[in-house]
């Protein structure tokens, strides 16, 4: 196999994936549950079928012990590449499990790692035949295995749920009294909210009860709620907001803490602009997107509102178009009633039907019994504990001191926009709970200012300096000496270590690095100790090649939002700007649908980003400011 083959075979594997990512995939109704809504899905069905499980005709990819079995004679190769080897198929068998268990961003991870090992090794693989062998295995495994993933529409990430209410919202109803009073005679309206049933939300309960689309998102989203919900009800109770108006978040974001709109910018659970004036975003951080902090705006917002309209009503429209404009409609029409403003067709088609399509889910969801929804099982609560941080801290080194991985640090932060946390503002980082102890005893003996590229390790079996230098990339003699490892005094089984390692300094822009003949991405990827994925994603390069004279980044780029890529599929609503956007584009009312994002495999792709309803919350009410959260849970 030549070294051209090898690289065509991995830019293939690694960009094939994200294109059909672009492409979509077409739904499957097949794999709703009774009553046109799906059950609980166990990882076997969230997740395809690994090769050689009882799916028929799936794509065979070798097991791990094939991949160790199938080189009998490389015992007799370089302990180097065999120590890459075992690195290689330690990482994918980690993958192989998460892929499993259905976690499929962080087996998404693993893979990337095992491939980032050999690429950046500095070996040449067609010199090497066992590791061009075990290079060829691990991407044809990798490969089989997103190509199955993909058979399911979701590839080794979570498939995004839409909020379909924008195909039902330029509808009118004709008077039903029978079915009106059906609906209040059979349905439990028992809520702090008023639940007001009249031909509108009768209708939109008719459609959506009638659509498989939107009740398999209204089951996705009740599962999901399962991980916030204890936390938004608390909430909710500490700003007087009714708890039922946690269900505003089906048609904003399914309860998906990263939504984002790729066209007006709105983003998080409650979709919120980039500017506004509850909550802080800058390049590593984004409020918007931390569950707890959102649902604090939110609630201090929509109470805002209420306390302004005197109606919840009311203050539901102007969430959703504005409160000047409320203001304006009411001013005009004489009535403070948002059923008046819906007779006199005083408000845009969209939000007239907001407000009876959230009292339509808010019913549906309190009578899941009548709509198929009652075999739904709410996902565990999402349960951390909170550090206070005033200093720069990189995720691995979180991982590494919390005995978790980088995939669970990120999910825990979803706000994080960096795989830093910033150096000149605080931030709240959430850790696997029970670990705050253990977080602050382990990184006493790491100073501050190395904290964004040193390590830390627990030594294992096996274990040498050199094993354990190579995979932090760090130079042995320095692990001794920091840690005061001799001949007279070696480490040991359990041992707790300090990695130093030794980066470019950071600095406030991306630095960049001018690449000279010989150059190529793998030696510039290990001379910057970043992975090849890094170097490729920040600099938009698509091949292993380089020419002498490029500017390339070898520091990741300040990010000011969720990576997103379009995959052509229409999601999320429209509803454009907030007042003062629109005002000043001469626009007031412009959809603004956009496909959601879909992420290519990437070690530093830290978010899915889908679009969602298109946000307003820019403009604010009477300002004020978040609460700073003290709970150290999201559910309970």
């Amino acid at each position: 196999m030549t070294k051209e083959k090898l690289f065509q075979r991995l830019t293939f594997t690694l960009l094939c994936t994200p294109l059909l990512l672009l492409a979509g995939c077409p739904g499957d109704d097949s794999l709703a549950g009774t009553a046109g809504s799906p059950a609980k899905a166990s990882p076997s069905q969230t997740a395809p079928a690994l090769p050689g499980a009882t799916q028929a005709g799936a794509p065979q990819a070798p097991t791990p012990g094939q991949m160790q079995t199938a080189e009998p004679d490389r015992t007799l190769a370089n302990p180097k590449v065999q120590q890459l080897i075992h690195q290689a198929e330690a990482s994918y068998n980690s993958g192989i499990a998460n892929y499993r268990a259905n976690r499929l961003d962080a087996a998404r991870l693993d893979f990337d790692y095992a491939v980032d090992a050999m690429l950046s090794s500095g070996f040449d693989l067609q010199a090497e035949g066992p590791l061009a062998d075990e290079f060829e295995r691990l991407l044809n495994a990798i490969n089989a295995l997103e190509m199955a993933a993909l058979k399911q529409g979701n590839g080794f990430s979570p498939k995004i749920e839409e909020a379909p209410v924008d195909a039902a919202n330029d509808i009118t109803f004709a008077p039903d009294p029978e079915l009106v009073a059906k609906l209040k005679n059979e349905l439990n309206v028992t809520s702090d909210l008023p639940l007001f049933i009249n031909d509108q939300v009768a209708g939109y309960i008719g459609v959506f009860s009638h659509s498989t689309v939107f009740r398999n998102h209204m089951a996705a989203s009740l599962e999901r709620v399962g991980k916030y919900r204890a936390m938004m009800q608390k909430i909710l109770a500490e700003e007087g907001v009714p708890q039922d108006l946690i269900y505003l978040s089906v048609a904003e974001s399914g309860f998906q803490p990263q939504a984002l709109n790729p066209k007006s910018g709105a983003g998080g659970m409650w979709q919120f602009m980039p500017r506004n004036d509850y909550l802080k975003r800058n390049g590593f951080f984004d409020e918007r997107f931390d569950p707890e902090k959102s649902t604090r705006a939110y609630a201090k917002y929509i109470k805002a509102l209420y306390n302004q309209f005197g109606d919840w009503y009311l203050a539901m429209a102007a969430f959703d178009w504005g409160p000047g404009n409320i203001q304006k409609a009411v001013q005009r029409t004489g009535y403070a009633d948002f059923w008046e403003l819906y007779r006199r067709n005083a408000m845009p088609v969209e939000t007239r039907a907001y407000v009876p399509q959230i009292l339509a889910a808010v019913l549906m969801a309190k009578n899941p019994q009548l709509y198929g929804l009652d075999h739904v099982v709410p996902d565990e609560p999402v349960l951390y504990d909170v550090v206070h941080l005033d200093y720069a801290i990189n995720v691995r080194l979180v991982a590494d001191v919390t005995g978790s991985t980088v995939p669970e640090i990120v999910a825990l932060n979803p706000s994080l926009l960096r795989l830093d946390t910033p150096s000149d503002a605080p931030f709240d980082l959430h850790i696997p709970v029970g670990t705050k102890d253990l977080f602050a005893e382990r990184l006493k003996d790491i100073p501050e200012d190395r904290r964004t590229s040193w390590r830390f390790h627990i030594v294992k079996p096996g274990d040498t300096l050199l094993s354990i230098a190579t995979a932090l990339h760090a130079k042995p003699q320095d692990i001794a000496e920091t840690n005061g490892i001799s001949a007279q005094d070696p480490m040991g089984v359990d041992d707790e270590l300090v990695v130093p390692v030794q980066t470019v300094a950071a600095s406030a822009t991306p630095q960049r690095y001018t690449t000279h003949a010989g150059d190529t991405l793998v030696t510039v990827a290990d001379r910057f100790n970043i992975s090849l994925n890094e170097l490729r994603q920040w600099n938009h390069l698509t091949t292993a090649s380089v020419k002498p004279g490029r500017s390339l980044y070898v520091q990741q780029p300040v990010r000011l939002a969720p990576s997103m890529r379009e995959n052509g599929r229409k999601s999320g609503r429209g509803r454009g700007r907030s007042r003062r956007e629109t005002e000043s584009a001469g626009k007031g009312r412009g959809k603004g649908k956009e496909p959601h994002g879909a992420l290519s495999t990437g070690r530093n792709s830290l978010h899915a980003a889908p679009a969602s309803r298109s946000g307003k919350h820019a403009e604010s009410a009477p300002a004020r400011s978040p609460a700073h959260s003290t709970s150290h849970k999201a559910g309970n």
